[in-house]
């Protein structure tokens, strides 16, 4: 499977999976993108996007194992998953730039603004890829 997962730069940046050299993907509240990162598995590839003032797709990660039980959540509901870099795009895709094309019109990236783990098909990743260059 192929994911996006969205953060704020400022909280936790592309550049800092790569100096960290892997994460855990947690604090994901929203029922529905919890739901979404419960079904990453291992090896599943992640574009990275940047929120706030860049709005762009900036790197691609992957699954470093299958997602688990956040252990920070006494509640046991919530999922994370530990991610790590594979490469920073050559240039970043803007949402501007994914919204100005009508392939995107039923992407979640574009129809469901507010949700920070989304699924994304073969042709998308494709497509964004090929954006990238």
């Amino acid at each position: 499977m192929n994911w996006l997962f969205k953060e704020e730069p400022t909280h936790y940046s592309y550049d800092d999976l790569v100096r960290d050299g892997k994460t855990s993907w947690t604090g994901v509240r929203n029922p529905v993108a919890q739901k979404h990162l419960r079904s990453v598995k291992k090896g599943d590839r992640i574009f990275f996007y940047h929120t706030g003032n860049e709005k762009s797709v900036i790197g691609v990660a992957k699954a470093a194992a299958d997602s688990y039980a956040d252990p920070a959540d006494e509640s046991g509901k919530l999922y994370a998953v530990d991610v790590l870099p594979v490469r920073k795009l050559k240039q970043p895709v803007t949402l501007a730039a994914i919204k100005g094309d009508k392939f995107f019109a039923s992407f979640a990236l574009t129809r469901l603004p507010r949700l920070s783990v989304m699924p994304v098909t073969d042709d998308e990743w494709n497509r964004i890829e090929g954006m990238a260059k």
